[in-house]
């Protein structure tokens, strides 16, 4: 019976739930990249999408996603191998769900990634702390949700780092993970992020 259920929650939201988590690799230190070589990445935006198939495997990321995400160490697709399923959910401008889906996921044991805005926090602080006492990961989707491409590294920093900060002020909550509002991002934006090193 459990394991319908887990199959019943992937079913209902696997289309709305695969997008790219950006990673910051934190432990290596080969990863802390130079200006020069940030300038020298492309700042053209890319949006974020995946070929569905018919036959319950694993969605095909594209050649140019899954070449920036391997550099950078991102995660979008877990192993193929293990049967598992990531429920990540965006909470800048939902349209109210997100207290059932949290009563949902305690009631199957199952844990999930949000990823947040700074509007989020100051409007859902009770639903953020909730998810937080209730084992969920908590990710970074920037204070005012601006496309990543469009923003120079000051001002990512900045989108970035003050939701962070915030955070781990209002709730004692350190985030790793980053995902690129609206589905945009580059191979500057992403890089950028990592020498963040959240």
């Amino acid at each position: 019976m459990k394991n319908k259920k887990y199959y019943y929650l992937f079913c209902i939201l696997i289309f709305t739930i695969f997008t790219v988590s950006v990673i910051n690799s934190f432990d290596k230190e080969d990863t802390i990249q130079t200006s020069s070589f940030l300038e020298s990445l492309d700042s053209k935006k890319i949006e974020w999408g995946i070929k569905r198939n018919d036959n319950h495997k694993q969605p095909d990321l594209g050649s140019l996603n899954k070449k920036i995400i391997d550099e950078q160490e991102g995660i979008a697709i877990g192993n193929s191998e293990s049967k598992k399923v990531y429920l990540t959910f965006d909470e800048g401008y939902e349209a109210g769900y997100t207290e059932k889906i949290l009563e949902v996921l305690k009631q199957n044991e199952v844990k999930a990634t949000f990823f947040i805005t700074g509007h989020y926090i100051n409007s859902k602080p009770e639903l953020v702390k909730k998810m937080i006492e209730e084992g969920h990961i908590i990710g970074n989707h920037t204070v005012n949700h601006k496309s990543m491409p469009s923003l120079n590294e000051e001002q990512i920093k900045k989108e970035v780092m003050d939701l962070h900060t915030a955070v781990y002020e209002k709730f004692g909550y350190e985030m790793k993970y980053i995902r690129p509002p609206k589905g945009e991002y580059s191979q500057k934006s992403v890089a950028y992020c990592n020498t963040l090193r959240i």
